[in-house]
């Protein structure tokens, strides 16, 4: 199994910005897709945002234009840009990977919390 190691959350105030790392570095394996989740108090967990390998990001619609996520193939790793942040983006925040020809793997967590 691969394993993620997550980086990065917090508590911040609304109109503030945080970031994310996700780091799949000890894989051996191509990593295909890898992205972010969150789970907000009593919901289910959503898409934030995903990218292929070399595909363009997809987001969602809550997040879009407030967040940027970028890889870096080389180093494995998955990075999650936050700004403008709002109460209702407070939630955990899961990294996924999917290893070539492996079931989808996710990282531990990361509380973000938006608060005044």
């Amino acid at each position: 199994q691969v394993p993620l190691v997550e980086s990065g959350g917090g508590v911040v105030r609304p109109g503030d910005s945080l970031s994310l790392s996700c780091a799949a570095s000890q894989s051996t394996v191509h990593i295909a897709a890898m992205g972010w989740f969150r789970q907000a108090p009593g919901k289910e967990r959503e898409l934030v945002a995903g990218m292929g390998h070399l595909s363009p990001p997809l987001y969602a619609w809550a997040v879009r234009g407030r967040f940027i996520i970028t890889r870096d193939n080389a180093k494995k790793t998955v990075y999650l840009q936050m700004d403008d942040l709002q109460p209702e983006d407070t939630a955990v925040y899961y990294c996924y990977a999917d290893p070539e020809g492996s079931p989808r793997v996710w990282g531990q967590g990361a509380l973000v919390t938006v608060s005044s």
